[in-house]
């Protein structure tokens, strides 16, 4: 481990020195990689099997979803190297620099969902593990110290920051993979691929079931949408677009590994509604350590990319909080939520409802993002994008106090669509028969918020200083004139200028 790894990050929001962007594709890759190559995503991949689908339809869902959530996911590492940068903040230019907010709580949404599955997941199995290979019930007393042990440890790391985020997926990338991989070795004698499920259908029929188990699957790869600038504003412009396009995608294409291993081993398990417990039990004793691993480094892993981009939000929005001390706010909010969540409220039941919100609320910001990088053949001013950052107004991403209404336009409507067809065990939307029980709420959140989108750039022009030199495609630009940066003053500062007794009014 390098020195630099051990050392605390000091950067925010604000973009990163040209100096310092020194990252590469391949550290892209092993960062998407090493977040998704965890528990948090076998236990995605079993639950296909838990709505009640046979191996063949299982893996089909599984395949499709991935491929499917990768192509939407992959542009969203386009905007880190363009402005230096999260894409949070980036998402301003189309949304405005105040109405980013939308993507900040996207994005810390998905981190308290990704990072408390993944504790829990990892917390079970390191507790199930233990017990398989030592004898040793310890109850909830021990699954409360796995769910510390991860939860602190994946803080820390965070806290830290980036670099340390890097040498912990390098361990991850490698270790992960090579444990699942014996995993296939060690219950391969068990495996069916003729399983043709237990049960009844989630949905009630196959194809309701099969959509839902897309869905679910796609969830992972849309969850790192708010993510990939955390990672990828490190990498320099100069990098060609294609490379950088492809390590997201060769990243979420390579989940297929944990997602595969997450389909066949729940085929096996007596209840695949409690996979874990089962997993552990059905386990050979020598395979009882390596699950260990897996539970303990991938559960840091996933954790971190998780949690670390949602510091940085806060630190932007909150300018009293450092990224060091927002990252640790959320993470101790976090952290009670896990316990809340696992010993008082049981929400570990709710996981396809976190997975539903995540991919309805997500999936359409990120449609409006990678329309608004086309059209505006991916120019940005990135010091305009810091205006809200730095408690200023104006600038080239103002629009209408600092929100774009062009673009909340077409998100809430998208949004709001896309739940009331929702179907789902948990989420069920008054429309949701309108495909014969299908959920089709995926596809329409994406057709609304595209057309909406680009109806309102067409009919109500953005400034024609937001397209630079080339100017617009597809659509007009119009002749608005930009506002000018100015300061904001405190409000104790403006309190201070009002007269202590002011004349009454004749």
């Amino acid at each position: 481990m390098s020195q630099r790894a051990i050392e605390i990050e000091v950067h925010g929001v604000e973009p990163i020195p040209e100096a310092e962007r020194t990252s590469t594709p391949w550290h892209l890759f092993r960062l998407s990689f090493g977040g998704a190559n965890t528990f948090a995503t076998i236990i995605l991949g079993s639950l296909p099997i838990a709505y009640g689908l046979g191996f063949l339809a299982a893996l089909s869902a599984t395949v499709v979803g991935v491929l499917i959530g990768a192509l939407i996911l992959a542009p969203m590492a386009l905007f880190g190297p363009k402005n230096h940068t999260n894409n949070a903040v980036s998402s301003g230019a189309h949304f405005g620099v105040v109405g980013r907010i939308v993507g900040s709580f996207l994005s810390l949404l998905t981190a308290v969902a990704f990072f408390s599955i993944s504790v829990w997941v990892s917390g079970d199995a390191l507790t199930g593990a233990v017990r398989r290979l030592f004898g040793v019930d310890g109850g909830d007393l021990l699954r409360g110290f796995a769910y510390g042990v991860i939860a602190v440890t994946t803080l820390i790391v965070c806290i830290y920051g980036y670099r340390l985020m890097l040498a912990v997926n390098r361990v991850a990338v490698f270790a992960c993979s090579a444990v699942m991989l014996l995993g296939f070795f060690a219950y391969a004698g068990d495996f069916d691929p003729t399983f043709a499920g237990q049960g009844g259908y989630a949905l009630g029929d196959f194809w309701p079931t099969w959509v839902l188990a897309v869905l679910t699957t796609m969830a992972n790869p849309i969850s790192f949408g708010a993510f990939l600038g955390d990672w990828s504003r490190y990498i320099p412009d100069s990098v060609p677009k294609p490379k950088v396009f492809a390590a997201p995608l060769a990243a979420q294409l390579a989940t297929l590994l944990p997602f595969g291993f997450g389909v066949v081993t729940a085929t096996l398990v007596a209840d695949p509604n409690d996979y874990v417990v089962g997993l552990t039990l059905i386990s050979p004793l020598w395979y009882a350590f390596p699950l260990i691993v897996v539970a303990l480094i991938g559960g840091l892993s996933t954790g971190t990319t998780a949690l670390y981009g949602t510091g940085l939000d806060f630190s932007s929005m909150f300018p009293r909080l450092s990224r060091v001390r927002a990252t640790a706010l959320v993470g101790s909010i976090a952290v009670a939520f896990i316990f809340l969540g696992s010993f008082v409220f049981n929400v570990v039941a709710s996981i396809n409802a976190f997975v539903t919100l995540i991919l309805l609320c997500t999936s359409p910001w990120m449609m409006i993002m990678i329309i608004g990088y086309w059209v505006r053949r991916g120019y940005y001013l990135p010091d305009d994008l810091q205006v809200f950052n730095r408690g200023q107004q104006g600038g080239t991403y103002w629009y209408t106090r600092g929100v774009n209404w062009r673009a909340m336009a077409a998100w809430i409507p998208a949004t709001t669509i896309g739940l009331l067809m929702a179907n789902t065990p948990l989420i069920v939307g008054p429309f949701a028969g309108i495909a014969g029980g299908v959920d089709i709420s995926l596809v329409a959140t994406l057709i609304v918020a595209a057309l909406l989108y680009l109806v309102t750039l067409q009919l109500f022009p953005e400034p024609r200083a937001v397209f630079g030199p080339a100017g617009p495609r597809l659509v007009r630009a119009g002749s608005q004139q930009v506002a000018a940066i100015r300061a904001v003053r405190p409000r104790t500062e403006r309190r201070a200028d009002r007269p202590a007794n002011p004349a009454p009014p004749r």
